[in-house]
């Protein structure tokens, strides 16, 4: 069986919750990545932001990026996994609530993200195309 922890990217790097989002840009273009967990002082995930949160919840609302944190686009909905969860419960997480990055916890602490490429390396053709129209049919979440 196939878990998260095989599926997944390890070591994701967090931005902190009282970090800037022109801070947290710039490290996400250090990183190479579109999307960044959000850590509080506790160390515990408190979400994740993405490029595209940065450019629509922000930019687009007229908000200075160099003023609002990581931690105030954070919109308390939490979405994670437990390492030892199957391809299949990865895949109906990510599909239900429309993710494209899924953060993977181990003895309640971050170990890494499961993007859409990871999953589709470990899904079957039907599975796959499931959760292609799942996800991409649906608007973004905003």
């Amino acid at each position: 069986m196939t878990t998260a922890r095989d599926m997944m990217h390890f070591g994701a790097t967090c931005v902190d919750a009282s970090m800037t989002l022109a801070d947290a840009a710039t490290m996400m273009r250090d990183e190479q990545v579109g999307s960044l967990p959000i850590c509080g002082e506790d160390n515990r995930l408190h979400g994740i932001i993405t490029d595209r949160d940065i450019v629509v919840k922000c930019v687009a609302e007229g908000m200075d990026p160099d003023e609002v944190t990581a931690g105030e686009l954070a919109d308390g909905r939490l979405v994670w996994v437990e390492s030892s969860a199957d391809a299949s419960e990865v895949s109906q997480m990510m599909r239900e609530n429309r993710i494209r990055r899924l953060p993977v916890i181990a003895d309640n602490e971050l170990i890494g993200i499961i993007s859409e490429a990871d999953l589709a390396n470990h899904l079957g053709d039907e599975e796959l195309t499931e959760f292609v129209h799942e996800v991409y049919a649906a608007p973004p979440n905003n």
